[in-house]
C-alpha cells in the first residue's frame, strides 16, 4: 500500500497511458464498428479536452482527492478514520462504493436539465472509441471531483482506495468505450460482472430510451440491481447511430466546439 503512494504520479499517468495506447491498438485490430468519421477529425479535439481538462483542475482544485485523504486520515476525519477496522476491507470497502456514487453522479448528470447540458458534450461524439471515454467538458470533471472530494472527507476514504479506484475507473472509462469486437463468449461472461464496450455503447444510442439505461462505468451490477439495464441495442451495434440529433455538425467537432455544447442550444433531458 504504501509503494502505491509513494509512486501515485507515475502509477496513474502510467496506467492512462498504457490503457489509452493499448486500446487505440486493439480498435485497429479488432473494430467493432466501421467508422464514419476518421481519427484525425476526432481524436485532437477529443484528446486536447484531457490536456483543457488537467489544466483547469490544476489550477481550481488545489488539494485534489488523494491529497483530501491524506488529510482527512491525519487528522481523523472522516467515518473509517474514527474507526479501528482492517486496511483491506475497508480499502475494498471504499473501491465499491466509490464506484456506486459514479453510478449515481451519472445519473444525476442525465436526469438534471443543467447537469445535462455539461454532460451532453460527450454523448455529442458521433463515434464511439477509447478517446470518447476521456473526453469530459472542464466543468463537469471540477464537479466531479468536488463530489469525489466531499465523499473522501465525509467516509474518510484512504488515499491508497482513491488512487487504485482513479486508475481502474480511468481504465474502466477507456476499455467500455473502446470500438472493440470481443467474442460474444467473453463479452457474456465479462459483463457478468464488469461493463463491457457493447454493454456501454447501448448507452450512447440516439434513441432516448437507450440513452437513459446503462449507467455503470465499472462494475455492471449497479444497472442490473437499478433496473436501468439495456441487454442490447434496437437497431444492433453495426447498425445503431451514436452520438445526438442536435450536435452532427462539424461546428462540434474541434476543441472550442466541444466546449461550446454546453452554452448551445439543442437537445435537453429526454430529447426535449
Amino acid at each position: 500500500m504504501d509503494h502505491i503512494l509513494s509512486n501515485e504520479g507515475t502509477i496513474r499517468i502510467a496506467a492512462f497511458a498504457g490503457t489509452l495506447l493499448a486500446m487505440m491498438a486493439l480498435e485497429a485490430l479488432l473494430p467493432r464498428r466501421n467508422r464514419v468519421l476518421g481519427r484525425a477529425e476526432r481524436w485532437p479535439a477529443n484528446l486536447g479536452v484531457v490536456v483543457v481538462d488537467t489544466i483547469v483542475a490544476r489550477l481550481l482544485i488545489p488539494v485534489p482527492p488523494v491529497a483530501a485523504a491524506l488529510w482527512a486520515s491525519e487528522n481523523g476525519i472522516g467515518v473509517f478514520n474514527l474507526m479501528e477496522l482492517p486496511e483491506l476491507p475497508v480499502v475494498l470497502s471504499c473501491i465499491l462504493f466509490l464506484d456506486l456514487a459514479i453510478y449515481t453522479q451519472h445519473v444525476v448528470f442525465h436526469k438534471v436539465p443543467v447537469l445535462w447540458r455539461l454532460h451532453r458534450m460527450h454523448h455529442a461524439d458521433t463515434e464511439f472509441d477509447a478517446t470518447t471515454g476521456i473526453r469530459f467538458h472542464p466543468i463537469e470533471i471540477i464537479l466531479s471531483l468536488l463530489i469525489k472530494i466531499a465523499l473522501v472527507l465525509a467516509l474518510g476514504i484512504p488515499a491508497v482506495a482513491v488512487i487504485i479506484f482513479e486508475v481502474v475507473l480511468n481504465a474502466s472509462a477507456m476499455f467500455n468505450h473502446a470500438n472493440l469486437k470481443l467474442p460474444l463468449w467473453l463479452d457474456k461472461l465479462l459483463r457478468a460482472v464488469v461493463v463491457t464496450p457493447d454493454m456501454h455503447r447501448v448507452h450512447h444510442s440516439w434513441h432516448w430510451r437507450e440513452t437513459d439505461s446503462n449507467y455503470g462505468f465499472c462494475l455492471s451490477v449497479w444497472d442490473r440491481l437499478f433496473r436501468t439495464y439495456t441487454p442490447q441495442p434496437r437497431d444492433g451495434h453495426e447498425g445503431m447511430t451514436i452520438g445526438l440529433h442536435d450536435f452532427r455538425g462539424a461546428e462540434n467537432r474541434g476543441l472550442l466546439g466541444l466546449l461550446k455544447i454546453p452554452f448551445r442550444s439543442g437537445e435537453n433531458v429526454n430529447g426535449r
